[in-house]
């Protein structure tokens, strides 16, 4: 057992976003690498051949911000094939003995890690973590130096979200991130050890299951979990591994201490696991979880059994001084906290894998999710129609996306796709293929959280579990023509160019996953700067009033589970939030709360 050392700070100086960055899996030991680095551009990605990898750098840089971002010191504006990263760190001494993982939370898009000249990893996609076991090339004690390339082609139809790939942000398309946007950080860990677990939860039985994989086995080892609340331990088992590569731990938590994990009452279980070897641990991880369950009962969606009307928002989770790196994770806290003082009780995280810190969050705030891929836009057809490609690396990626955030309580749904857009015809492209295979593969990785095949537009897959539209008309009563057919089962299916480009919808539970998105700019544009859907409302209280009769339309449609709406913040030159873009709210959040929460007097609130 090893005893907690706090290494989020460096000669006393608290280096940027310090917290722990994996807040579901936490180790007592380890090291922050935050702060400066050196840094340089590579315009023509020939900084291999140049010898980047083993001489020093021509810049500096604050990690974790990306080289676009103010707070990185950088300020880069134009586009650059790649760029590199240098820092000096001596791993410490009483790490003598175990494994050294060296961990990126994220880099976009293409990384390639050097350890004191070695290559110690490499990894393609800009949104998940990846780890380099760099024990056999730095010394504990010793100063090791980590290079790393991150390659970002532009001009490649690679899944970015709503990055631009163009110099300037457009339309809904906003800044660029390159390379690292995510903490670096060291973790000393023993052999075997513990690996990232999946918990699963059965609320009938008051169930927690724990699976837990190793690194590596041997005789002798077993798998002890604890689980606790405020008054202490409430359930223990241990399993032996028996030469397996990981157990099934069960926990059972009896009356009177069953807690639910609700909307007004996120309750959150402290949990945690030790391997042993002979009965003597060896290595030790801390967790938490939520018991609750997510269903589908005819057109409802459930949480813990009964109706849950998902009033959700489209948060994009860009920020003007970080990209999509919140500044702080004060910052994270305070996007959830004025979302639900707006009235909404969750979100739909909007074509970006958000950071963990965002999720731990959200399950202990009691602020439910749709988790999403980043991948706007695909038709199948080629460059000269996408912003981007569908591949086999859009399921790899999502399937490292999942692995990360299975055992959040906060997540209610998953999304692998956003607004495809391709015609019903005999044809097959990329895209179906690649659609059906993000279906397939959430639905094995995950039996317990319905699944839309894609949002909006082209429905493919006609046992999705959830069928949703995007409507951004203005006008509230076209609005609610456009929807009052759904109780009786003439939903309002997306077109495309006047084609139709979805299966039919079969009765599922139905969610009108984007509207409203009003364009409205206090600042004064003319909208020469700015853009938002529709005819701009004059005033900030015409504003108020649209809000209240498109999502009034919605709240009074009784074949409906939920929505969401356009969007949280303003987006650079995006205007359609409740909020600006740094935060400040545009009118007063209790006047959108009331029009929200009207609906929760009639449905329960979290079971």
């Amino acid at each position: 057992m090893h005893v907690h050392v706090d290494r989020s700070r460096a000669d006393g100086v608290e280096l940027p976003r310090p917290e722990y960055p994996r807040p579901q899996f936490v180790r007592g030991e380890w090291l922050n690498l935050n702060g400066p680095w050196q840094f340089e551009t590579d315009p023509g990605d020939s900084g291999l051949e140049r010898g980047l990898v083993s001489r020093e750098l021509s810049d500096m840089i604050t990690v974790p911000f990306c080289p676009e971002a103010p707070l990185s010191g950088v300020g880069l504006a134009d586009r650059v094939a790649a760029v590199w990263y240098r820092r000096e760190l001596v791993v410490p001494e009483e790490w003598e003995g175990r494994r050294i993982l060296l961990h990126f939370q994220a880099v976009d898009y293409e990384a390639t890690v050097w350890a004191n000249g070695v290559e110690v990893g490499r990894h393609k996609g800009g949104f998940t973590p990846f780890s380099c076991d760099v024990t056999r090339v730095v010394e504990p004690g010793a100063v090791a130096a980590v290079v790393v390339r991150a390659r970002d082609p532009w001009w490649q139809p690679q899944p970015r979200g709503k990055q631009a790939a163009e110099f300037v942000p457009h339309g809904a398309l906003y800044g660029r991130t390159t390379g690292i946007w995510q903490t670096v950080w060291l973790e000393p860990v023993g052999s075997p050890s513990l690996e990232r677990p999946r918990l699963t939860t059965d609320v009938a039985s008051g169930t927690v299951r724990l699976e837990q994989v190793l690194s590596r086995t041997r005789p002798g080892l077993s798998v002890r979990a604890v689980l606790s609340d405020g008054a202490g331990e409430v359930a223990r088992a241990e399993r032996p591994v028996a030469g397996e590569l990981g157990v099934t731990v069960d926990l059972v938590v009896a009356e009177p201490r069953r807690r639910l994990w609700r909307l007004d009452d996120p309750f959150l279980y402290d949990l945690r696991i030790e391997l042993l070897d002979d009965d003597v641990v060896v290595d030790m991880a801390d967790s938490y979880v939520g018991l609750r369950s997510v269903g589908v009962s005819g057109r409802r969606l459930l949480l813990n059994g009964e109706t849950v009307f998902q009033r959700l928002v489209l948060d994009q989770g860009f920020y003007p001084d970080g990209v999509l790196t919140a500044p702080s994770d004060a910052a994270l806290v305070a996007d959830i906290t004025l979302a639900k003082a707006a009235g909404f009780n969750g979100a739909r995280l909007h074509q970006k894998v958000f950071e963990e810190r965002f999720l731990y969050h959200a399950d202990r705030l009691g602020y439910i999710v749709w988790g999403e891929f980043a991948d706007w836009g695909c038709s199948g057809y080629g460059p000269l129609e996408d912003h981007q490609q569908p591949g086999a690396t859009y399921v790899t990626q999502w399937l490292e996306a999942l692995a990360r955030d299975y055992s959040h309580p906060s997540i209610v749904g998953w999304c692998p796709l956003n607004e495809t857009r391709q015609p019903l015809s005999d044809r097959l492209t990329a895209l179906d293929d690649v659609t059906r295979a993000m279906f397939l593969a959430t639905k094995a990785a995950d039996r317990t959280r319905p699944v839309i095949d894609a949002s909006g537009y082209s429905h493919r897959v006609a046992e999705a579990d959830v069928y949703d539209s995007h409507d951004y008309e203005q006008d509230p009563e076209t609005f609610r023509r456009n929807h009052e057919g759904l109780g009786s089962g003439a939903a309002y299916v997306n077109r495309w160019k006047d084609r139709d480009i979805s299966v039919a919808y079969d009765d599922q539970p139905y969610l009108v996953s984007e509207f409203g998105g009003a364009w409205w700019d206090a600042s004064g544009d003319d909208g020469t700067q700015s853009w938002g859907y529709g005819e701009r409302p004059k005033s900030a209280e015409e504003l108020v009033e649209r809000f209240r009769d498109l999502c009034g339309a919605l709240l009074d449609n009784p074949g409906l589970a939920g929505y969401c709406y356009t969007q949280l913040t303003d987006v650079y030159q995006e205007r359609n939030g409740v909020l600006t873009f740094d935060r400040r709210p545009k009118v007063d959040l209790d006047r959108l709360r009331a029009v929200q929460v009207r609906r929760a007097a009639l449905e329960s609130e979290g079971g």
